[in-house]
């Protein structure tokens, strides 16, 4: 590669990523989590209360029960974790850790 071909792709590659920081905000926020609060309307809160979490609380038990049978078989291909929070954790995060109407899990998303 001849030199000005080098220089030339340090120049576009350096002006290139000078843009990014500029490209990464949008208008919806100022994407710092701490101030990204969700406020679901009452009828998200009522159909997570009444429909999403019974299912959700019933997968983690049913999430359980499949890990407690597949373990011999996740030991053996060394899957265990993966396949913990695959049926067990994740079920269990989305029922029991995101607030009321949210679609995102954490403690840090309520008012």
């Amino acid at each position: 590669m001849s030199p000005f071909r080098m220089l030339a792709a340090t120049l576009a590659v350096f002006f290139g990523l000078q843009f990014t920081p500029a490209l990464a905000q949008d208008a919806t926020g100022s994407g710092d989590p701490v101030y990204e609060i969700e406020s679901p309307p009452a009828y998200a809160m009522i159909g997570d209360l009444l429909i999403a979490r019974p299912i959700l609380i019933a997968a983690t038990i049913i999430g359980a029960g499949l890990f407690v049978v597949a373990l011999p078989f996740t030991a053996t291909g060394g899957g265990i974790g993966r396949t913990g929070k695959a049926l067990v954790v994740d079920p269990g995060k989305a029922a029991f850790v995101r607030c009321l109407g949210c679609t995102g899990d954490g403690y840090g998303k309520q008012d």
